[in-house]
C-alpha cells in the first residue's frame, strides 16, 4: 500500500479559470494527459463553465461537497448531483458544471476506452476488496486525513472505522 497524501497534491488551474483540480494518480506513473490508461484526481469546481473534451476516455465523477448540476448539451434534462451522488459519461461529451449553491468538490476518474473500465462506490464494511486501486478518504481515520488516498495492491484491507471512496480499476478483455 502507499499512502498519498492530500497535503502534497499541487493544484493546477483549468484552462477556463473556473476551478483547480489535484492529481491523486495516474497509470502508469508519471503519464500526462496525452497517454494515462487511467487518472484519478479531485477539482475544486467554482464557476460555471465546459469541461475539457477528452476522446476515447470514459469519465465518472462523484461529488465530494457541494451540489453540480451537469448539462449535456442535446440532452433535454440535467443531471444534478449531490455529495456522494455519481456519474459516468463519454470524454467526447459537450458537458457543462454549473456548481449549485456554492462550491463544489469531486471526485474525477479518467479511463482510456476499450483497455480499463473503473467505478467508484461508498466504502462499506462488507466490500469485497477485490479490484480496487485507490481508496479515498472522507474522514481523519488513523493515519489518514481527510482526501488522503491510498493506493492499494490485490489483498490489501482497509483500517477499521475508514470512510471513503473506492475507486475500482480493471483491465478490459484482451488488453
Amino acid at each position: 500500500m502507499i499512502l498519498l497524501r492530500a497535503a502534497d497534491r499541487v493544484a493546477v488551474p483549468w484552462k477556463n479559470g473556473g476551478g483547480v483540480t489535484r492529481e491523486v494518480a495516474t497509470f502508469p506513473p508519471g503519464a500526462g494527459m496525452a497517454d494515462f490508461g487511467w487518472r484519478v484526481s479531485i477539482a475544486d469546481v467554482a464557476a460555471a463553465g465546459p469541461f475539457s473534451r477528452f476522446d476515447g476516455v470514459d469519465r465518472v465523477l462523484t461529488v465530494l461537497e457541494g451540489g453540480l448540476r451537469l448539462e449535456f448539451a442535446g440532452a433535454a434534462a440535467a443531471i444534478v448531483l449531490g455529495p456522494g451522488d455519481r456519474h459516468s459519461f463519454a470524454g467526447e461529451a459537450a458537458v457543462t458544471g454549473i456548481p449549485v449553491g456554492g462550491a463544489v468538490r469531486d471526485l474525477n476518474v479518467m479511463v482510456r476506452r476499450g483497455s480499463w473500465s473503473a467505478r467508484i462506490e461508498p466504502f462499506r464494511s462488507d466490500h469485497v476488496m477485490g479490484e480496487v486501486r485507490i481508496a479515498i478518504a472522507l474522514q481523519s481515520c488513523g493515519a489518514f486525513e481527510p482526501l488522503d488516498a491510498l493506493l492499494m495492491d490485490s489483498g490489501d484491507e482497509l483500517p477499521p472505522g475508514f470512510i471513503g471512496h473506492l475507486v475500482r480499476l480493471g483491465r478490459e478483455e484482451g488488453r
